[in-house]
């Protein structure tokens, strides 16, 4: 079975060869893998390694007040120095990863809703690079899942007001972050509806990121998650299948308490499903949604595959497939987000390896 039947069949409950395999990685672990196989075409490398790659389909943005901005909407390429959103960013290097930080919330002074109009940094429609994606898609949707574009609310919205501040804004100044909420969805939506009317029947999923759990709870309550993220997050689900696209829905940490409600909005998949936080075990997850919704991750990236071996790597996905992939069902193997800078390759091959294996592939 190839690679985009598999998912295809996978993501719609239909009766596979085997679980799918996907990886997501930083730009050094990209470039390590290239230099070890030899191959400089990114597609190829996915093909040789024997992945279930969902590939991404971001779009850029064009400013005219900064340089261009990256396509994944939270980052920047290495000529610009803001989001599309804003945000100002700072290139950080860190052993052997180098990634943006946020700086100062550009947004932070602005409080009240009238004031709002006068921000200079609210995406324009029509500057989103809708043929680059819509081309990249079409290209490469014949041999791989598709995933694009990135949208996002509360990431947004504490970047651009401030981690602390938006959390206050929500329980002290709720019109204001009403109408804030209210732009950020409104851009996206505009932005969702133009591409998919040209790109649709080359995307497979859309990805909603908006990470909602620490590593031991939610970040802020459920009652106010459904007061202000329950109906944005369910009219996007509404319009995304409303072309037929799957709902991808990212949020790291303990966010069990939500996911009840995310598949009431309408989420198809989710992602990276962090194990090692309470509230997040595997079998307790499956036995309660696991006929609700996809599972794609689980794979630990914090200490399994940076720091473990080859064998505990072994171990840790065959616990995943047997718990999250019980019965070959509702699952997509793939370790828990990014695998970073540093991390073995031998590690990265064990975890494909391995799934193939426990599936009776050479």
């Amino acid at each position: 079975m190839k690679t985009k039947e598999r998912l295809t069949k996978m993501l719609n409950r239909q009766s596979t060869d085997r679980i799918p395999v996907d990886l997501w990685h930083t730009s050094e672990v990209l470039a390590s893998l290239k230099n070890y196989y030899g191959l400089q075409d990114e597609f190829n490398l996915y093909k040789e390694m024997g992945l279930d790659k969902i590939v991404w389909v971001f779009m850029g943005y064009k400013s005219n007040i900064d340089a261009q901005v990256s396509g994944s909407q939270v980052g920047a390429n290495s000529a610009g120095n803001r989001t599309m959103w804003g945000v100002p960013l700072k290139r950080i290097k860190s052993g052997e990863a180098t990634y943006d930080e946020f700086g100062e919330a550009p947004l932070k002074n602005y409080n009240s809703i009238d004031s709002l109009n006068d921000y200079p940094y609210w995406p324009q429609v029509d500057k989103f690079e809708y043929e680059a994606a819509f081309n990249l898609a079409k290209r490469i949707s014949k041999d791989f899942a598709t995933i694009g574009p990135w949208v996002s609310l509360f990431e947004i919205y504490c970047q651009m007001r401030g981690f602390e501040q938006a959390l206050m804004d929500l329980v002290l100044n709720p019109q204001l972050a009403d109408a804030i909420l209210d732009k950020i969805e409104q851009c996206q939506t505009k932005m969702m509806k133009r591409f998919f009317d040209q790109a649709a029947d080359y995307l497979d999923l859309c990805f909603i990121s908006d990470d909602m759990g620490t590593q031991n709870g939610l970040l802020i309550s459920q009652d106010l998650w459904q007061r202000f993220f329950k109906d944005r997050i369910t009219r996007w689900c509404e319009l995304i299948h409303s072309y037929g696209i799957k709902v991808f829905y990212h949020t790291d940490g303990a966010s069990e308490p939500l996911i009840g409600p995310l598949i009431e909005a309408g989420i198809d998949v989710l992602n990276p499903i962090q194990h090692i936080c309470p509230g997040m075990e595997m079998d307790q997850l499956k036995n309660k949604y696991g006929n609700s919704v996809i599972f794609h991750g689980g794979v630990d990236n914090q200490s399994v595959l940076p720091f473990g071996t080859p064998a505990d790597v072994r171990k840790e996905v065959q616990n995943c497939i047997e718990t999250l992939g019980h019965e070959q069902k509702g699952y997509i193997c793939c370790s828990c987000h990014n695998v970073q800078a540093g991390t073995p390759i031998e590690n990265i091959l064990t975890m494909i390896e391995t799934v193939k294996k426990i599936n009776g592939e050479e």
